[in-house]
């Protein structure tokens, strides 16, 4: 895809802001971000460790569509406990998604994948997939990602039979696509809230010779908040659900996995730090019926396999 066609949420000047604290304080701030229902959907927020040599130095970052004012500012300051630490404003022009995208991605070995951007060769001994470089946070460098193509493959080597899988919130596709490679002959449907995921996910999935299309061996794709869309509903009940999203939105939407998911099937969890946000999701499972299977952490990230109990 050339600059010039990339989605327009590539070609916008964007604005970031920034905030210096200590880990524990940024990962309460993300935490309490979770809990907000009426946050402004255009200010997008992350928390992120500062370097890999000092990992208990991180930064909560912000990206917002324009120069933002005080409103903006205070917003993110009001997600630090206390006095909130200095927050800095930078604009970033429009390439910058795209060249800084490319820095550094280097390919990924993920349990039985290898990801990479079309420059790298691929891995003949491993299940391959190309990902654009400036689809970055698509292509396993989160480590929440990795940890969900890992977990599917452990999922596969236990025994596990997904003839229907959901990947909700899926952004490039890669996860749906990921579970399609390993269980060919299942139905797939591919869901996320941005309608700019739609043609991204169509050409990664002709590029890595995915067929789209609502049969066996083919994946679907649907824009959805959630699990509210009748044709997702329709598709239903499924095997393997997937969700790499939120913390807060994973808690809200357990009652909506359990009806989703078939007694004893699988649900695939990520996005989530480990200790409160992942306490608080477990939770959240329990409740709505289903029972650790399989738990990895991968940094601060926990990533969840559960399984829906069987009625009796």
């Amino acid at each position: 895809m050339d600059e010039e066609e990339l989605p327009a949420r590539y070609q916008v000047n964007t604005w970031k802001l920034s905030a210096l604290a200590p880990k524990p304080i940024v990962q309460a701030a993300l935490l309490a971000h979770d809990l907000i229902e009426d946050w402004d959907p255009d200010l997008v927020i992350a928390g992120r460790e500062v370097a890999e040599d000092r990992p208990e130095d991180w930064v909560l970052e912000g990206w917002y569509p324009k120069k933002p004012g005080k409103a903006e500012k205070r917003a993110l300051a009001g997600l630090f406990e206390g006095k909130a630490p200095l927050i800095t404003v930078e604009e970033l022009p429009p390439e910058d998604w795209v060249t800084l995208s490319q820095q550094n991605a280097q390919p990924i070995r993920a349990g039985r994948f290898h990801v990479h951007t079309p420059e790298f060769p691929a891995d003949p001994d491993l299940i391959d997939f190309v990902i654009p470089a400036s689809q970055a946070f698509g292509t396993g460098q989160h480590r929440t990602t990795a940890g969900c193509l890992e977990m599917l493959g452990d999922m596969k080597a236990s025994g596990v039979i997904a003839r229907n899988i959901a990947d909700i919130g899926t952004g490039t596709g890669l996860l749906g696509f990921a579970a399609l490679r390993l269980w060919p002959r299942a139905f797939c449907t591919l869901t996320d809230i941005d309608p700019v995921c739609v043609p991204v996910v169509e050409e990664n999935a002709a590029t890595n010779g995915i067929p789209l299309g609502p049969r066996a061996g083919e994946a679907v794709m649907i824009v959805a908040d959630g699990m509210d869309d009748p044709l997702l509903r329709l598709r239903g009940p499924y095997d393997l659900l997937i969700a790499n999203i939120l913390a807060g939105p994973l808690v809200s939407l357990a009652p909506d996995f359990a009806r989703a998911v078939s007694p004893g099937g699988s649900l695939l969890l990520a996005g989530l730090l480990a200790g409160e946000q992942e306490a608080a999701v477990r939770r959240a499972m329990q409740r709505a019926g289903f029972r650790m299977a399989k738990r990895l952490q991968r940094g601060d990230w926990a990533i969840l396999w559960l399984r829906r109990r069987r009625v009796r």
